[in-house]
């Protein structure tokens, strides 16, 4: 079965690039910019990663970020997830990124994009991994700082497949941003907002998300199970939900095993993803073969988890399809049944 899943073409569409950032990488860059970290190794700083729940997590990972200075250090953060996400069979990955983090450094919008732009060029011309570009809004600072931001991208809109809403939920509710996200989607881009498991008012979050911002997915998204109504709302819509199981375990003390064998009985459109690799020491991979031995998973429902990644990508039907159709033919010839 872990062979089954390691060798399977997959999708990740719920991965934050700074979540990426390995700690080896956080030193490297740390000797190349003069910074100083504060840790004298990387089994240190891994040793410090001591969170429990959102803004605990939320501490370390936006002091982490400081690294990040330049066009080169930003391909290389992307280059070697790129690189990481082919190596365990992921042929398509749809990339968050947090401009406000590092815009608020110094860092100027057209360093980020151009260093992230080149290492997704790079690795789609060599290694043949196709990658897209979400970027998301802090929601714990200002819709007014959002819609700058947003603003900002024009130049770059052809380099973006959608917007995002991530960081800490509480007191930020989705209509919070609701002029950004218009304006987002009058311009052509996708609409994503994160609603994290077991935040406060997320019910309600999740309501505004289908209602008043009219998204076209919702990340993580656990809770929905909470309400009929809301289940068959996000199923009638279509809507994907990308779950990232080693994730939720930081906050519920399990991978959600029940809660997505539940919405695969539904018949919602759950998938699977690793969120902040870097962090939780979870890739995709690890992801879904940990997943699989907590709720002892089967190959078919493996694979629909697989395939709901590629039905909900940001891509053309057509590109749909083919990847669908080399997942098709990986099973048809896969030992495992």
């Amino acid at each position: 079965m872990q062979a089954f899943i390691e060798n399977m073409p997959k999708a990740e569409l719920h991965v934050h690039l700074e979540g990426t950032l390995e700690p080896e990488l956080s030193f490297a860059l740390a000797r190349k910019n003069n910074i100083e970290l504060g840790y004298e190794t990387p089994e240190e700083l891994i040793a410090a990663y001591d969170f429990y729940d959102l803004p605990s997590f939320l501490t370390i990972y936006y002091g982490a970020m400081k690294v990040l200075r330049d066009e080169a250090d930003f391909y290389q953060l992307t280059w070697n997830y790129l690189s990481k996400a082919y190596s365990q069979n992921t042929l398509y990955a749809e990339l968050f990124f947090d401009p406000q983090a590092h815009t608020s450094r110094g860092v100027e919008f057209g360093v980020i994009m151009h260093g992230i732009r080149a290492a997704q060029e790079d690795a789609e011309a060599k290694l043949g991994i196709k990658s897209q570009l979400i970027m998301c809004f802090l929601r714990d600072m200002s819709a007014e700082s959002a819609m700058e931001h947003l603003l900002m991208a024009e130049p770059y809109l052809a380099w973006l497949v959608g917007v995002g809403l991530d960081s800490d939920e509480k007191n930020n509710p989705p209509v919070k941003f609701a002029e950004v996200f218009k304006k987002a989607r009058e311009m052509g881009l996708k609409l994503t907002m994160h609603c994290d498991v077991n935040q406060q008012n997320t019910l309600l979050h999740i309501g505004q998300c289908l209602d008043e911002i009219v998204v076209d997915r919702i990340d993580h998204g656990v809770n929905s199970l909470e309400s009929d109504a809301l289940c068959e709302a996000i199923k009638t819509k279509g809507l994907g939900l990308t779950v990232c199981p080693v994730s939720n375990r930081f906050v519920v003390q399990s991978l959600t095993s029940n809660e997505i064998r539940r919405m695969l009985e539904k018949g919602m459109l759950a998938t699977i993803n690793s969120d902040d690799p870097a962090y939780f020491r979870a890739y995709l991979n690890e992801n879904l073969v940990e997943l699989q031995r907590e709720g002892n998973f089967t190959a078919e429902e493996i694979a629909i988890l697989v395939g709901n990644a590629f039905r909900v990508a940001w891509l053309p039907d057509e590109e749909k399809m083919t990847y669908l159709q080399k997942l098709g033919a990986y099973i048809q010839n896969a030992s495992i049944q």
